[in-house]
């Protein structure tokens, strides 16, 4: 009767602890929220891209850099083709996607790319593009050089290292150097998935330079978009289930030191930094809930924000867009240039909008 009644209370204690972990889980997934539309004028798709625009990343010129086709075992995914890289002129005004060709020996067909950066050589004005790349599951960063009038990106090299394991996002800082994020803490499932369920705040930053990675920032939620401000003083990382955005100092021995969190109220993904301004831009999910349960009758909603003076001891956050998921569903990046804004998808579509009523 002892081991009967000892073996009850085990499981009642297991119920309680479940459901408060469920209840936790529904809290920092934002499962309650809805959203007030708030739509942009004249916003279109873009024609081609159909299955996610998961990051974007616009050259000083107006070219546009776009990830497509990333395939997540934790959503849906609708090509049964390669990821590809997109390039958009944003000088013309006709907005075409066109796809980069991927020149020497790579292989394209277990390509899955996610986060991606550039960087500019002032030596020669060489354009290096980072690609984060899961090949059958696993996180690797590729640098291409991006051959503008050819459209064409050349393979340079394929970078791995125990510590970029599970990366998200990548910020190119140097020609072979660049800071990423590891949006899980566990290796293998199930402990992957149930981090979330578990509230562990156990994910970190990495710094890559040959010779030289390490871990320079721990206690996310889950890391997800990394950006610079234009001076590369100050790296924005984001965290996913924090709500937040993270200030980071960065040292000359390419240490960071945190400085402060911002709240942004909602599940944000990617960050672009407008050169000029400084202003960070952030595709978000507003309710990360739905988004992993993918209901096609209750779609996830998408949220763009955009931080104001963030270095600043009142950063202002506005949001600019939002949807309910009748136009865009899980937007995962916004980026803007010449009163355009490109919003892009995990998984979904890619809108171009007109911004010169809202800067």
């Amino acid at each position: 009767m002892g081991k009967l009644l000892t073996f009850s209370l085990l499981v009642a204690a297991l119920a309680v602890l479940l459901g408060e972990r469920i209840i936790n889980l529904r809290r920092i997934t934002l499962a309650s929220r809805e959203l007030v539309q708030n739509h942009l004028p004249n916003c279109v798709p873009i024609k081609g891209l159909v299955y996610g625009s998961e990051d974007i990343t616009i050259l000083p010129n107006g070219r546009a850099l776009i990830s497509t086709g990333l395939k997540d075992p934790m959503l849906p995914s609708f090509s049964d083709g390669p990821g590809k890289i997109f390039s958009i002129d944003l000088e013309d005004p006709r907005i075409k996607p066109v796809e980069l060709r991927i020149a020497r020996n790579f292989d394209v067909d277990s390509f899955n790319p996610h986060g991606i950066s550039t960087f500019i050589d002032q030596s020669d004005d060489t354009i290096y593009l980072f690609v984060v790349n899961h090949p059958e599951g696993r996180s690797q960063v590729e640098i291409f050089r991006f051959i503008e009038e050819d459209n064409t990106l050349e393979h340079v090299k394929t970078i791995t290292h125990e510590l970029l394991y599970s990366v998200n996002d990548i910020v190119a800082v140097g020609v072979e150097s660049f800071y990423a994020t590891n949006d899980h803490y566990f290796r293998r499932e199930p402990l992957r998935s149930l981090e979330p369920l578990l509230g562990l705040a156990w994910c970190s930053l990495v710094f890559h330079a040959p010779g030289d990675v390490r871990v320079v920032s721990e206690g996310y939620g889950s890391a997800n978009g990394i950006n610079t401000s234009p001076d590369q003083r100050h790296v924005y990382a984001m965290d996913i289930l924090g709500h937040s955005v993270r200030v980071l100092e960065r040292r000359e021995d390419n240490s960071l030191i945190s400085m402060k969190s911002v709240d942004v109220g909602s599940l944000c993904d990617n960050i672009e930094v407008e050169p000029r301004t400084g202003d960070l831009w952030l595709g978000c999910h507003p309710n990360g809930w739905k988004l992993f349960n993918h209901d096609p009758h209750d779609p996830a909603g998408s949220e763009v924000i955009r931080i104001q003076n963030i270095l600043s001891e009142l950063p202002l956050v506005s949001q600019v867009y939002a949807d309910d998921g009748s136009v865009l569903i899980g937007s995962s990046v916004a980026a803007p240039y010449g009163g355009k804004l490109l919003i892009g998808s995990v998984f979904h579509k890619a809108l171009c909008c007109d911004l010169s009523q809202e800067i």
